[in-house]
């Protein structure tokens, strides 16, 4: 695991095999999306992309009935994923043409990719005409894929979402240190990486805000903690008996602010430029934060939607989830993880807890293999298909 062939791209050369997009970031893969943006449609949708072998889905079970805020965000992530650098084309499934027509028409200036649209407003709401509609249409996309090839693409063009899941001991003391020293190589070389999940700062947050560019950004990373910290206050939730949960106590964890301490250790040591949006592009390379849900589901499709094309993330025990539209290189200093999930897990990083190596050479070989992912190697949540998006909501229905 986490070895690269001689003859693959090493750090030392700076580039990747990617695939040239019209517009922003290169993609490590060149998939057809199918995105389902209505929940009435979600069904035809999984039945489309079972026609079209080789696709990714996307579907989500939400779109109707959304006001403010939670309609903002539910758009916002569509186009995200829509217009996702390893996505070479998109195939809409909807419920109505307004609404389809509107996230094509985002999706098209975000990204300048080929998009099409099916929906249930263009067959006189038959779902199964729609589902030959599609399948043809989708089908004209993959073709168009297929003529696409691999170029040499600079480092510089990489950016990655780094998570953690199921922790334990040794994230904070090993697998978190390893992918934060990984993001300081990227952003050294000019790229881009982001950590998440808002509370799993709570009580560290001073660290993150003493390394923030200027006072501004320092002063939104603990805004950003403490107005998640009161919405929960709010409905009457105490974090202290819900955070760390079971599955860290059982791993070693005493408190949040322990368990805080070792997740962003994910971050490194390079300034922080900016607090993203959920689901927002980063508006600069280097390295930045996403105020984001807590949970991995929520959180990876948030880096997805902002056009991470791969994730790094690190677990103690073993986590399976993975994202659908990027490749996520799961990541455990654990021996006993390593040697019973050996095809779960992509890269073992017990050597460093069992000090058999240094920081700074785990670090060096997960860089090559980073570019080793990037330029084709499959992930073990590809081969198992063990990708998902999860959308996450901000109010509601009505």
């Amino acid at each position: 695991m986490g070895g690269i062939s001689p003859d693959k791209p090493s750090r030392q050369q700076l580039e990747f095999l990617g695939y040239l997009r019209p517009v922003g970031r290169a993609g490590v893969r060149n998939t057809l999306l199918v995105l389902g943006i209505n929940g009435l449609i979600t069904p035809t949708a999984r039945r489309i992309a079972q026609a079209l072998p080789g696709c990714k889905l996307a579907a989500t079970p939400y779109g109707r009935g959304q006001l403010g805020p939670d309609k903002d965000m539910h758009f916002a992530q569509l186009v995200g994923l829509g217009s996702h650098p390893n996505s070479g084309a998109t195939l809409i499934v909807g419920v109505d043409r307004p609404s389809a027509d509107a996230v094509a028409e985002a999706i098209a200036a975000r990204s300048g990719k080929a998009v099409a649209i099916a929906t249930l407003d263009d067959v006189h709401e038959d779902a199964l005409a729609l589902t030959a509609l599609a399948v043809r249409r989708g089908g004209e996309l993959a073709r168009l894929l297929s003529t696409q090839r691999r170029v040499p693409v600079p480092v510089a063009e990489l950016f990655v979402g780094i998570e953690c899941g199921h922790s334990d001991a040794t994230s904070g003391l090993v697998s978190n240190p390893l992918a934060g020293a990984l993001a300081d190589r990227l952003v050294d070389c000019g790229g881009t990486a982001v950590i998440g999940e808002t509370l799993e700062w709570l009580g560290a947050e001073h660290v993150l805000a003493e390394r923030a560019i200027d006072g501004v950004v320092g002063a939104a990373i603990v805004e950003a903690v403490a107005k998640r910290e009161r919405a929960v206050a709010a409905l009457g939730v105490d974090l202290l008996y819900n955070n760390p949960g079971h599955e860290n106590v059982r791993g070693g964890l005493s408190s949040i602010e322990e368990k805080s301490l070792g997740a962003i250790a994910k971050a490194g040591e390079r300034p922080i430029r900016s607090v993203l949006a959920f689901a927002a592009p980063p508006p600069c390379t280097g390295l930045h934060v996403m105020d984001g849900p807590g949970f991995s589901p929520e959180s990876l499709t948030g880096f997805a939607a902002a056009g991470a094309q791969i994730m790094l993330f690190t677990t103690g025990p073993g986590n399976s989830f993975c994202s659908h539209v990027a490749p996520t290189i799961k990541i455990s200093g654990h021996p006993a993880t390593t040697e019973r999930l050996a095809a779960q897990i992509d890269f073992d990083a017990s050597p460093l807890f069992l000090a058999q190596a240094s920081l700074a050479a785990m670090a060096d070989s997960l860089f090559d293999y980073l570019l080793d992912v990037a330029g084709g190697t499959a992930t073990w949540g590809e081969i198992f298909d063990e990708g998902d998006e999860c959308f996450a909501r901000f109010g509601g229905s009505f």
